[in-house]
């Protein structure tokens, strides 16, 4: 069974709660839509974290938000990993590429991760902010290329951020004058693409968007059948 949730932001008790504990079996996956947090200063109580999650009897997968460590996840070079392009960090832990599209199970599932963060300058100052954190048009033109391939068709979407038509509905003030030409290229994604359902991650908020956009924070939600 496949299942996706939000950011976690390092935070093992997301793991270790009821909400998980209960659902994720062997030779499950679980999803996570942005800022997974375990790989941000490769502290000591970092890498115990990431050799609990190791430990795991399912599969991690996610897609990068603004708060995960991009210098450090691109030390390790993506492999081909179910139709698409992944990072193993771990047995069980994979990054999701940028605009790959992967079949895990009977589903197609599309990936786009980064965002732009609205504290980037002070982040910069600390050295905690990274330039990468937001798509290349370069790499959303090669994503757009790979749906086509697919005819335009996927089950479902994984993402960080949203489209621009949402963000005023996402109830962030913060977010009404940052949209980027990330969300724009999601619009586009949204009105020329087949998909059941697009989940995102970064406003920490659950709620759903109909007909079928998805805001995911803590849930853990079950994805159907393919198509």
């Amino acid at each position: 069974m496949i299942y996706v949730t939000g950011d976690v932001h390092g935070d093992l008790g997301r793991f270790k709660g009821k909400a998980v504990a209960r659902k994720l079996k062997k030779g499950d996956y679980l999803i996570v839509c942005g800022d997974l947090g375990f790989f941000w200063n490769d502290s000591r109580e970092e890498r115990k974290a990431r050799k609990w999650l190791s430990r795991r009897k399912y599969t991690i997968l996610f897609v990068e938000g603004t708060h995960d460590n991009l210098d450090m996840l691109e030390k390790v070079s993506p492999e081909d990993w179910c139709g698409g392009k992944a990072r193993k960090l771990a047995n069980n832990l994979f990054q999701l590429c940028r605009g790959h599209i992967f079949k895990v199970e009977d589903r197609f599932i599309f990936a786009v991760g980064g965002g732009e963060s609205t504290d980037m300058e002070e982040r910069d100052a600390l050295g905690s902010w990274w330039k990468q954190e937001l798509p290349s048009m370069q790499e959303l033109e090669e994503a757009r290329a790979r749906l086509k391939e697919y005819r335009d068709v996927v089950d479902y979407v994984i993402t960080h951020d949203c489209p621009a038509s949402l963000m005023k509905n996402v109830e962030r003030e913060d977010t009404f004058d940052h949209v980027s030409h990330l969300n724009v290229f999601f619009d586009q994604v949204g009105k020329e693409c087949r998909f059941k359902q697009w989940f995102f991650g970064c406003y920490h908020l659950d709620k759903k968007f109909p007909p079928n956009h998805t805001a995911v924070f803590q849930n853990v939600i079950p994805l159907g059948p393919g198509k």
